[in-house]
């Protein structure tokens, strides 16, 4: 389906085909291939910092041959769970086929992180990598796939806000049908938005802008201030949690406890943001020195091992030389007889 939308205020206007390419009759829309750009960016991106916290390129494929489909899961179920009754039939039956699509959009973040961070827990586990050193450098592929990811709801025209009058205010006849719908917007309010008048926040935008300057943050943090293992984790949640409560309160479309005002994403954030933050202040609280640092130790664990390795090569030289044969020694003298 092709939409307009369009930015009255700054004299723009965009026409989307949410469908991307067709091959032989299957579509494949823009959501999903922004979606895996934004892993694959993520991914590239990891694979290179991860060194410099002690996480090798292998043991971050290992982790995302799990997390990647886990994480897919895990979101649609969070919304899944939260908008159950869109997954109803008319009888009140439950539509499992309509479930397992994602075409039409319907992941949710937070569902995405949790089932991460489980997985990456039990892979840190398994390989005795440390959880929170492998939690700093995921906290920059989170940020960059939700960058780049938020792009897929400003294609499907979605996770847009209330109503604005703001020079950048977004409009589209999508928009305006859906509100009049819901019955935020009357007769009147339906043309506004019709005429550009009156739009609604770029919320996709709001985050995304958000994740883009938060992930800079990380990136100086990781350079100038990391005193521990988890601490741009920490700052990941403080950073995304304060931004998407904020901007969660902007939203038409948030997911909310059962019959409840209650938007589930804004006390997620802001719980999160107080989580980050408390864990921030109490591991600074323990003055944490350098090499307690996860790649620290790995490279003093290396130069131990190389300095022992030493003395036992110097012996096992000495005792090559001390354990000649006989024979090894008559050919010597043989040979030297030979010379002469």
């Amino acid at each position: 389906m092709i939409h307009t939308v369009s930015f009255p205020g700054l004299g723009l206007e965009f026409t989307l085909n949410r469908e991307a390419v067709n091959i032989f009759g299957f579509s494949i829309y823009w959501y999903a291939v922004i979606i895996v750009s934004g892993a694959l960016l993520a991914w590239f991106y990891c694979s290179r910092k991860g060194p410099k916290l002690g996480i090798s390129a292998d043991d971050l494929i290992d982790m995302l041959i799990f997390a990647v489909p886990l994480g897919l899961i895990g979101a649609r179920l969070y919304y899944i769970i939260f908008y159950l009754d869109l997954f109803r039939n008319p009888d009140g039956s439950l539509d499992f086929l309509r479930m397992l699509s994602t075409r039409d959009g319907g992941l949710a973040i937070y569902g995405g992180v949790i089932a991460a961070v489980i997985v990456l827990w039990f892979v840190c586990r398994h390989k005795k990598i440390s959880f929170l050193a492998f939690a700093d450098l995921g906290a920059f592929g989170l940020l960059i796939g939700q960058c780049v990811g938020r792009w897929g709801n400003f294609v499907n025209v979605e996770a847009y806000g209330g109503l604005t009058a703001l020079p950048w205010r977004m409009c589209s006849e999508k928009i305006a049908n859906e509100l009049f719908s819901q019955g935020l917007v009357d007769a009147a309010g339906w043309q506004q938005v019709m005429d550009g008048t009156l739009g609604v926040h770029p919320t996709f935008f709001y985050e995304s802008l958000w994740n883009f300057v938060g992930f800079f943050l990380l990136v100086y943090l990781s350079r100038k201030w990391r005193k521990f293992d988890g601490q741009l984790f920490f700052t990941y949640l403080a950073w995304y949690g304060v931004g998407r409560g904020i901007i969660e309160g902007l939203r038409t479309d948030s997911l909310y406890f059962m019959n409840t005002p209650v938007r589930v994403s804004q006390v997620l954030g802001f719980v999160s943001a107080l989580a980050g933050a408390a864990l921030i202040a109490y591991f600074l609280s323990k003055k944490p020195r350098p090499e307690d640092l996860w790649v620290n130790r790995l490279a003093a664990r290396k130069a131990a091992a190389a300095e022992a390795a030493e003395p036992m090569d110097e012996i096992a030289a000495v005792n090559g030389e001390e354990q000649k044969s006989p024979n090894d020694e008559k050919e010597e003298n043989s040979d030297a007889g030979d010379h002469h």
